[in-house]
């Protein structure tokens, strides 16, 4: 088979875009997901990643609440309304769960910190 074929039949990498401004939460994050095989895209601030979902179309985002230059969660409903089929993670280490109403099934909320037995358990 020839080589353009081959990689025709290949699988697309699943992308992830973490936007979060702790550094070191990234770095952990983007090393667990890249061994598992997904492209990873990171974002410090709320304006870059919403740009960054833009360019990147990633299947997976996590927003973090709490971000320099805004909130993150509030948001959700344009991201929901531009990408219905994106699966969102809202993540943070300052506010209670129930403070979040999800306006979709493909939204979860979790707090900080989040282990790698439950990152597991999703992202075989």
């Amino acid at each position: 088979m020839s080589r353009l074929r081959t990689s025709f039949f290949k699988m697309k990498k699943r992308k992830i875009l973490i936007i979060d401004d702790e550094v070191d939460y990234c770095v952990i994050m983007k090393t667990y997901f890249q061994a598992k095989d997904f492209d990873v895209y990171l974002s410090h601030t709320l304006q870059e990643g919403m740009a960054l979902l833009q360019t990147t179309r990633p299947d997976i985002l996590f927003l973090d609440n709490n971000l320099p230059d805004g909130k993150g969660w509030e948001c959700v409903d344009e991201i929901v309304e531009k990408f219905p089929h994106l699966m969102i993670y809202l993540i943070s280490a300052h506010r209670q769960k129930s403070d979040f109403t999800a306006s979709s099934p493909h939204i979860t909320v979790w707090e900080k910190p989040i282990s790698f037995s439950t990152l597991n358990s999703i992202f075989v």
